[in-house]
């Protein structure tokens, strides 16, 4: 492997694979999220910008959740790894520490570490998606 403007390079069996680089270092095991926190982190990955528990609550407002839910929740996910806080004024401001695919990515990760035949859970996967992503994945390769 070698470090390219882009990313890693990676030769397999003469196919020529850019990788790109992840947002965020490898966090070792992905904590697994609840329903509830999921919702949150799809609000922090979907914001432009750091946001505080006033607008996650705001953007779930379906939820009718309260402030201290909210920031109980952020709390946890700061915790996990998954979210930092600053402080501005008197509230925090929270940002997801990585991409929503970074995030998938490591979940995928875990999923293989956890596979003792990674071959085999990976021509599992394969055969279980649909054709056009079969082709994506063929482009990425090539």
């Amino acid at each position: 492997m070698r470090l390219d403007g882009v990313g890693e390079v990676l030769d397999l069996d003469a196919a020529r694979v850019v990788i790109l680089p992840s947002t965020s270092s490898r966090m070792g095991f992905v904590p697994t999220l609840g329903e509830l926190e999921r919702a949150v982190m799809e609000t922090l990955w979907s914001a432009s910008a750091p946001v505080t528990a006033r607008d996650v609550q705001d953007a779930l407002a379906g939820r009718d959740l309260a402030t201290t839910t909210v920031l109980t929740v952020l709390g946890r996910l700061e915790r996990k790894g998954l979210v930092t806080r600053e402080r501005e004024g008197r509230a925090h401001r929270y940002r997801a520490v990585a991409s929503r695919e970074d995030h998938v990515a490591e979940l995928m990760r875990d999923a293989l570490d956890a596979a003792p035949d990674r071959g085999a859970a990976l021509a599992r996967f394969l055969g279980s998606i649909p054709e056009a992503e079969r082709a994506a994945l063929r482009d990425l390769l090539d």
